[in-house]
């Protein structure tokens, strides 16, 4: 597999859980979140949390830096543009192409 299909699939990944998404979407309102704001916000236990962030850590998709005793996030939107363009990628074949799946009527 080539590195930008293993980064893509990485990317992929670390957004394919719902409370991954509602942590990037509470970071996109709300930049520079502290690590106890995020678990107060998402609902879910702490340790949950950080692991979820540990995730969208190590796929670069947030950035956290330690504020303290703190851990301020931010996300980091140019990672993510692998998985952009693959799914700004995925339009529809040209009519007419031969691997349009064609819907048979029942017998």
């Amino acid at each position: 597999m080539a590195t930008d299909e293993t980064t893509t699939a990485a990317l992929a990944k670390a957004l394919a859980h719902p409370a991954r998404i509602r942590i990037l979407r509470l970071l996109q309102a709300t930049p520079g979140c502290i690590g106890g704001d995020i678990v107060g916000a998402v609902g879910l236990a702490q340790s949950t949390v950080s692991e979820h962030l540990r995730i969208l850590k190590s796929a670069g998709v947030i950035t956290g830096e330690i504020d303290g005793p703190r851990v301020c996030y931010a996300l980091n939107p140019a990672s993510l543009a692998p998985l952009a363009d693959l799914i700004m990628g995925l339009t529809p074949p040209a009519e007419g192409a031969c691997c349009i799946p064609v819907r048979k009527e029942p017998a």
